[in-house]
């Protein structure tokens, strides 16, 4: 795979609930992390000593973060009402030359910020709510 450039790589939110995915706007940094914890079976039987982990153990999770220029576009409306209700509706992420990671996201926190002489920003963290799905480009 050759090298990607970052701005490919997209956050989408459904925007009424029926499977209409918009890029969130404004965006110019995002990033998705996958989670598993382990579960320790290691006993005093463990071959050698070493550390036992149970397969297919423990929680699975994600998260999205992501920061940019706040642009009142229509997709920061929608963000601001999944914070506000605690909502959990899908979201996709875009992975250039691999794939899209949809499910369902709780936006956790949104933060704006801004300089006399910049422009406004925000930063944006989603918890993952339920199973994902990978689907191949």
């Amino acid at each position: 795979m050759a090298a990607q450039s970052g701005k490919d790589l997209l956050v989408k939110v459904d925007m009424d609930g029926n499977g209409v995915f918009e890029t969130v706007a404004g965006l110019r940094a995002t990033r998705l992390s996958f989670n598993a914890e382990q579960v320790d079976v290691t006993s005093l039987e463990s071959a050698g000593g070493w550390r036992e982990l149970l397969t297919g153990g423990g929680v699975k999770s994600a998260s999205i973060s992501g920061s940019g220029i706040f642009r009142d576009a229509s997709t920061d409306e929608r963000a601001r009402q999944i914070f506000f209700d605690g909502a959990t509706p899908q979201f996709q992420v875009v992975i250039p030359d691999f794939g899209i990671v949809q499910g369902a996201f709780q936006i956790t926190s949104i933060d704006y910020a801004g300089n006399h002489d910049g422009e406004a920003t925000y930063e944006m963290s989603m918890a993952s709510a339920g199973a994902l799905t990978f689907s191949a480009i």
